[in-house]
């Protein structure tokens, strides 16, 4: 109990508290049409049937694990994939100047076209559903998972990897030993910006028209004019994306427990 204390940094509620009661007060004051901003207990009421469907007060009262689930297997997939990706080329653009003149023009050139310039083109080659949120979702957290690898690979000391050498360290005990502990604090802040660029291309995926996930909730309900649905599901999203978060520190933390925080 004392350790979760600790960790948890009572003047980080001040600001939310304040916003939670200026809203609350507004609404029930009749400063805001409910249609516009629901009272923050409806919401909480909306939230509750979300999870246990007694109420049945929207369509989708019982259905909030269906949704958080498939929204969850597709950020899974498409961070696995720009990890993997963004690892491997980044790593390989920091330390060899011949993939960097090769690859690194025509990475940042991509990554100045913006998300929704990817969707037509995206339901062109996939269609809509499952596959395009995905390559969305991929295409996004690959960047900045790339670039911050990319940089931390460059910038590791020439005098740590002269000593490695001279200690009879090979190619791959010199990445195990040198290069990837000393680029790690760079890997970690491009894996935490990617995981966080995958939450927010999840929505832009889900909206094109997937049965499920907390995107297309959003949709539907926006449709439905059903506002305190929209703001449970971007609860939902900020609550799965800061666990999320917490759990990716946890791992690169048992990977390095000295770099990775």
């Amino acid at each position: 109990m004392k350790r979760l204390r600790g960790k948890i940094d009572p003047v980080g509620f001040g600001l939310p508290a304040l916003l939670l009661a200026v809203w609350y007060l507004t609404a029930k004051g009749g400063g805001i049409p409910p249609y516009l901003l629901p009272a923050p207990d409806k919401i909480v009421r909306v939230m509750v049937d979300f999870a246990d469907g007694v109420s049945k007060l929207t369509p989708y009262s019982g259905r909030m694990l269906e949704n958080l689930l498939a929204s969850l297997l597709r950020v899974a997939i498409g961070f696995a994939i720009a990890s993997t990706l963004g690892l491997l080329l980044g790593f390989l653009t920091g330390r060899f100047s011949i993939v960097k003149r090769i690859l690194d023009p025509a990475v940042h050139a991509l990554r100045t076209v913006p998300g929704i310039g990817w969707l037509p083109i995206a339901i062109v080659w996939f269609g809509v559903g499952e596959r395009t949120t995905v390559f969305l979702i991929a295409l996004a957290a690959f960047f900045p998972i790339y670039i911050n690898t990319a940089h931390g690979a460059a910038e590791v000391p020439e005098l740590l990897l002269r000593a490695g050498r001279m200690l009879g360290a090979g190619p791959i005990s010199l990445f195990s030993t040198v290069i990837l502990p000393a680029a790690f604090p760079s890997v970690v802040v491009g894996l935490r910006l990617g995981l966080g660029v995958s939450w927010a291309y999840l929505v832009l995926g889900e909206l094109t028209g997937v049965s499920s996930g907390l995107g297309a909730v959003m949709m539907d309900s926006r449709m439905m004019g059903q506002v305190e649905m929209i703001i449970v599901s971007m609860i939902c999203i900020a609550v799965l994306g800061i666990l999320s978060d917490r759990l990716l520190l946890k791992v690169c933390r048992i990977i390095l427990p000295e770099k990775g925080s």
